[in-house]
């Protein structure tokens, strides 16, 4: 674990310091483009976010290189070269997207390459585990196909999602945590060789995402742009198809002695991707709507608008903090479910309890209207909205009760009539008087 850690936090820092340069670099380099119609920010804010995420990728693979337990990752197959091409090839076309713009079509194709680049390297699903049936060996032309396929559709979910400030950055971090603590049970706590790989590549990818939002938090300072919002939704598929389509169940069934036990384990690799798909359930179902609205309105599925669901959590009356948190919410609570799926039952009541409270946060968050009176004691640790409720609604209430119309408050006296005569300097026939 502390391999992990060391590479987690290496890749946060380096991630941390180089959006700043990348900051001042987008703004020299004019990546700030002009606010849409369907954009939430007031104000022009640079992109090019994900150059600063790539360089925090390449610190964490470097000095988890140098790791002991962790080097087989990198001389036993060659998914971290295969990484690397993919994400080169998408951060690059994310850069010329967020300074110039890339037709919609073309970005597409973008994507089918960088995954088509990494399924000729080596990353692609091989079979897949089907309950009751066994494992389904998968030919090359349908791993490839099933391959791209998911790698694509992750990308453009993560990247449909990224609307407001620190969401999309936040959610995969959420989702990448999930994935990571799953992963890694399965290579330390069953000896699973194949789990390496995703483990390290969540662990890459939680650093990421964690350095980049203190600079991305509303309100944000940079946005991660094309170039991050891509880079990583492949990275997540690329987890996810390492995981899931390299691992045979009846590896562990010879481990353990049961099948029963083995299908217990790993029922989130018996549904083909379901994991990452789960993590990742709510930009997904921002996906599938989006595509659906828009179809269903004659345009083209490519085409922007303001109908998302962050928007919809603006449109209800949410803050834009609260809605971010309220995305946070239903991530980590779909993940936070998906992975306990393998936690032994003994456990689950407690674990069931938390899940509990979280989704009564949930709730208090999707009140809108909600402000509770907080005493002045706790003003240091809610926001500044919460602060002096009580004391607003008392004012409000005694304006409410006044005889004094507002009016006359604003105005008491009437505004005296202007001087018809012309004004020293007001015009071009304004003079002082007679030379």
């Amino acid at each position: 674990m502390r391999e992990y850690l060391l590479t987690l936090f290496v890749t946060a820092a380096v991630t941390y310091l180089l959006t700043g340069a990348v900051r001042r670099f987008a703004i020299a380099a004019g990546a700030m483009p002009e606010i849409r119609a369907r954009d939430v920010h007031k104000e022009p804010t640079p992109r090019l976010g994900g150059l600063a995420m790539f360089g925090g990728l390449c610190a964490g693979l470097l000095i988890s290189r140098h790791l002991p337990g962790m080097e087989r990752v990198f001389t036993d197959s060659s998914d971290v070269q295969a990484l690397m091409s993919g994400c080169a090839l998408i951060c690059l076309l994310g850069v010329i997207d967020d300074k110039w713009g890339v037709d919609a079509i073309i970005k597409l194709l973008g994507q089918a390459l960088a995954a088509g680049i990494m399924v000729w390297q080596g990353i692609v699903i091989l079979w897949l585990p089907i309950p009751g049936h066994g494992t389904y060996s998968l030919s090359p032309t349908q791993g490839a196909i099933l391959t791209i396929a998911v790698v694509v559709i992750t990308i453009n979910a993560v990247n449909f999602v990224d609307g407001l400030d620190g969401l999309a950055a936040g959610m995969v971090c959420i989702g990448a945590l999930a994935f990571f603590v799953y992963a890694y049970r399965l290579w330390f706590g069953y000896g699973i060789a194949e789990a390496a790989a995703p483990t390290m590549f969540t662990a890459l990818l939680i650093g990421m995402c964690a350095g980049f939002l203190p600079h991305n938090l509303h309100p944000a300072r940079i946005f991660m742009g094309d170039s991050g919002s891509m880079l990583i939704g492949l990275m997540l598929s690329a987890a996810a198809i390492t995981l899931t389509g390299r691992i045979d169940p009846e590896t562990i069934a010879d481990l353990s002695g049961s099948q029963t036990f083995a299908t217990h384990k790993l029922v989130p690799v018996y549904i083909p991707l379901i994991l990452p798909f789960a993590v990742l359930i709510v930009p997904l179902l921002d996906l599938v709507m989006a595509v659906t609205r828009r179809g269903w309105a004659g345009r083209s599925p490519f085409a922007a608008d303001k109908g998302h669901l962050h928007h919809r959590l603006l449109e209800i009356g949410h803050s834009h903090s609260r809605a971010v948190l309220i995305m946070y919410f239903w991530s980590g609570l779909i993940a936070s479910f998906t992975v306990l799926i393998s936690v032994r039952p003994a456990r689950r009541p407690i674990v069931y309890a938390g899940l509990g409270f979280i989704a009564l946060g949930l709730i208090v968050l999707l009140l809108p209207w909600f402000r509770p009176n907080v005493p002045k004691w706790l003003y240091a640790a809610v926001p500044p909205r919460y602060r002096g409720q009580g004391r607003r609604r008392a004012s409000t209430e005694a304006e409410k009760d006044s005889d004094i119309a507002p009016e006359s408050l604003e105005q008491p006296w009437p505004a005296p009539e202007s001087d018809p005569r012309p004004v020293a300097g007001s015009g071009s026939r304004g003079r002082r008087g007679p030379l």
